[in-house]
């Protein structure tokens, strides 16, 4: 039982994520390689002040969200101006930058041994330390970021967004002020990688840079494009679904090295169906790239 929790952890972490990951390339048509980043930033910012300065958690969630947010304006003012593929580039850019900081910045994160000892919340004098607790955490968490992606989709909001995603130029000859739009979308996700990040950070009560690498980002972006862009319950599909199948495989008994690289096979081999096949994904509203 303990086993099936500690996977619907991780799936949920995972789906607050892909919701995250998809608010802006699902609704936005913006492809964003940067996402680990911004979840390593919020568990970072997370174990770091209680473990370092002896902070509530609370404190750490909310300086990582922030965080997040700010390093998100820094980074996407002047990469939102590019298209298509240089925008992917230089986020790409950004991640080994941050990745590359936690790895190296050892006085700070302790470098490629990472941070470990991270205290469990505490919260109106209750203490969460059972996989069960956190499973409520992670549930609530992607229950907020669903909410929260729903209500920026919808409306005169998320008309302008659709509108971007099909043609940026007919949004700016409608006189909508296009960057403004994306630098909202980019900061509210990045905040929401930070508290999957967070989360992460302390249902571990351990994290290292291995974490939150370009891989990672890769996987979360193949979450969004299998479950389907557009789609909240779509890209949730597609983290349970890429969350759970490496558990099935280790169930089969099969060697750890062999296993790795059959999970990789998998992947590669969903993501080229799809995009030949489905590129809408499972249930999503668009096709990846359109």
């Amino acid at each position: 039982m303990d086993y099936i929790v500690h996977v619907a952890v991780l799936a949920s972490i995972f789906a607050t994520l892909a919701i995250s990951l998809d608010l802006v390339i699902g609704r936005t048509g913006l492809l964003s390689v940067a996402h680990a980043a911004f979840y390593g930033l919020g568990a970072y910012s997370t174990a770091l002040f209680s473990v370092r300065l002896g902070l509530p958690i609370y404190a750490g969630v909310l300086a990582g969200l922030l965080l997040a947010a700010l390093v998100s304006l820094v980074v996407s003012l002047p990469s939102l101006r590019l298209r298509d593929d240089y925008f992917a580039i230089a986020t790409f850019g950004f991640q080994l930058i941050i990745y590359n900081t936690f790895n190296n910045w050892t006085s700070l994160t302790n470098g490629a041994l990472g941070v470990f000892g991270i205290p469990q919340p505490t919260v109106f004098g209750r203490v969460f330390s059972s996989r069960l607790d956190f499973l409520g955490v992670s549930l609530a968490t992607v229950a907020l970021a669903y909410w929260i992606v729903q209500r920026l989709s919808s409306g005169p909001h998320g008309r302008v967004l659709s509108a971007i995603r099909e043609s940026e130029l007919l949004a700016l000859a409608l006189g909508k002020n296009t960057l403004r739009f994306k630098l909202v979308v980019f900061a509210v996700s990045a905040a929401l990688a930070s508290v999957a990040g967070a989360t992460y950070a302390v249902y571990t009560s351990y994290i290292d840079p291995s974490s939150f690498t370009v891989m990672e980002s890769i996987l979360v972006i193949s979450m969004v494009i299998i479950g389907g862009p557009g789609s909240s319950r779509g890209v949730i599909l597609g983290a349970v679904t890429l969350v759970v199948l490496p558990e099935i495989l280790r169930t089969i008994g099969l060697p750890s090295a062999v296993s790795a690289n059959l999970r990789q096979i998998i992947y590669g081999s969903l993501l080229v169906g799809m995009m030949m096949f489905r590129p809408r994904g499972l249930l999503g509203r668009y096709s990846f790239g359109r």
